[in-house]
């Protein structure tokens, strides 16, 4: 068990005391929270480890408990520690919103969800907003003139700046500024969850729950519509889009009792539908240019397109010129195909070799057509083999893969890594190569190296769809062939 894990069985006891529990690291999302799922007879239960954030831990916390004293879609704070630097939650499963949208596409079953996703929403925002302490709130209690400024310039910072594209400042801030002063025209009463989008919507049973608001704050109930209905990579339908938005209208004034003016309302969500946008490009261009987070460079193109058909098609009633010479700039097909990552198809003859391998019993020979390939050093990371509990395992198992993901250099290393061997796969599919071959190697040629070829044999799998063939050659002769599709 790693020590993180220990770590969160020692607080679960706080809680429970009796009984056999099983711990199992989730899936890091973009945030440093740390998730974990624990089993304990017969239930499951979420564990958030998150130290270096304790204003974030208490914003989730206090907002839950408020919305589960009114009955509202989320999960239920069951445990926290004194220091709130980890607390357990209720276990709403593994599926959300997005997820079965990819699965089952446009469906009925899907419209159907975000019909009940928005109908809850204006529940959060209305109702949850009621007597809400915003004082819990992690920077700004409301989403005020400072915040949507704030927005524009992240937007500015990380991406605009970052394209090293051409621009008047003086007369872009002159537009930041009129577009923040036009949103603040629309009523700020009521709760704004901040990052509503259909990965933050869990289905359990077919009833949808929220997740992942403790960044909310007071604000117009436009902004989460529009996170939810212009989330890049759901790329939704345009009609669906404004059947759903009509339908969160009708939600959300019936629960206002008809006091919502329709035409003010849609005036000004156009104007919220842009500044989100333009948030979530300064979010990639921040975790993907910047960090390099692959993730987030893959969506680049989603949300160029989404701002590309916003411009050609929606008008918002205030003039801001050199916003929109800077926004035409970075929606040419030309800016998005620079960012758009071409996956292998059934016809890609490329196959990359990923092996692990012993230094001590030197490089193993590329036999590949063309020769060469990559060859990393996983030395200079922490080695689990020298603590007693890890000698003998490998990087295959998972104590040793939670120690390297959360005690080591490991995560960063690897993000370097797939960085530079992202470049050669990218060329090597446009150019019809047949072949190449990444290595890596530490001491024994048992953990470190082991853990470092599965993952990359994962990420080029994951963001091109390329087949890989897995050589750990200390372990044993079997290679491990992932084929796309399999």
């Amino acid at each position: 068990m790693s020590d993180l894990q220990t770590d969160i069985e020692d607080f679960f006891r706080t809680w429970k005391s009796e009984g056999a529990i099983e711990i199992d690291t989730l899936r890091q999302s973009g945030s440093n929270r740390q998730y974990l799922r624990v089993r304990h007879e017969g239930r499951g239960y979420i564990a958030t480890y998150n130290p270096q954030n304790i204003a974030e831990n208490n914003a989730f916390i206090e907002f839950t408990r408020h919305f589960q004293s009114k009955q509202l879609p989320v999960p239920e704070i069951l445990h926290n520690d004194l220091e709130k630097t980890m607390y357990l939650q209720t276990d709403l499963g593994d599926v959300s919103l997005f997820e079965i949208m990819k699965a089952e596409g446009f469906s009925d079953h899907v419209f159907n969800l975000f019909k009940k996703s928005l109908s809850q929403l204006a529940r959060l925002q209305i109702e949850g907003g009621i007597n809400l302490d915003y004082r819990h709130c992690i920077a700004t209690k409301s989403f005020d003139k400072q915040a949507i400024y704030s927005d524009l310039l992240y937007f500015l910072y990380y991406f605009v700046r970052a394209l090293d594209l051409p621009y008047d400042k003086n007369l872009l801030l002159n537009d930041f500024d009129l577009l923040s002063s036009y949103l603040m025209q629309e009523d700020q009463q009521y709760f704004m969850h901040r990052d509503c989008q259909s990965r933050n919507l869990m289905v359990n049973d077919d009833r949808v729950y929220f997740i992942d608001y403790q960044g909310g704050m007071q604000g117009a109930l436009q902004y989460d519509v529009a996170s939810m209905l212009w989330q890049a990579r759901a790329a939704m339908p345009y009609d669906w889009r404004d059947k759903l938005l009509s339908y969160y209208f009708e939600q959300a004034n019936m629960l206002l009792k008809n006091t919502l003016d329709i035409e003010s309302f849609m005036d000004s969500y156009d104007g919220f539908v842009l500044i989100r946008m333009l948030q979530t490009l300064g979010a990639y261009g921040f975790r993907g240019l910047f960090e390099r987070k692959p993730h987030f460079i893959s969506s680049i193109p989603f949300a160029l397109k989404n701002l590309k058909w916003f411009l050609e098609n929606k008008k918002i009633p205030i003039r801001l010129p050199e916003l929109h010479k800077v926004l035409r700039c970075i929606v040419t097909d030309e800016m998005v195909a620079k960012f758009e990552i071409q996956k292998a198809g059934s016809e890609t003859p490329l196959v990359v070799h990923v092996r692990s391998f012993s230094y001590k019993k030197g490089i193993p020979a590329d036999e590949s057509e063309n020769g060469g390939g990559f060859v990393f050093d996983c030395r200079g990371i922490l080695n689990p083999g020298r603590l007693t509990a890890y000698k003998s395992l490998t990087g295959r198992d998972k104590d040793v893969r939670e120690f390297l993901l959360h005690k080591t250099e490991m995560p960063t290393y690897l993000q370097h890594v797939f960085g530079i061997v992202d470049i050669s796969v990218k060329d090597y599919i446009k150019r019809g190569f047949s072949s190449l071959t990444v290595s890596f190697g530490c001491t024994g040629g048992q953990h470190r190296s082991v853990y470092a070829a599965d993952r990359m044999s994962e990420h080029l799998q994951e963001k091109f769809n390329v087949k890989t063939i897995t050589e750990h050659v200390e372990q044993d002769s079997k290679n491990w062939i992932n084929t796309p599709g399999a």
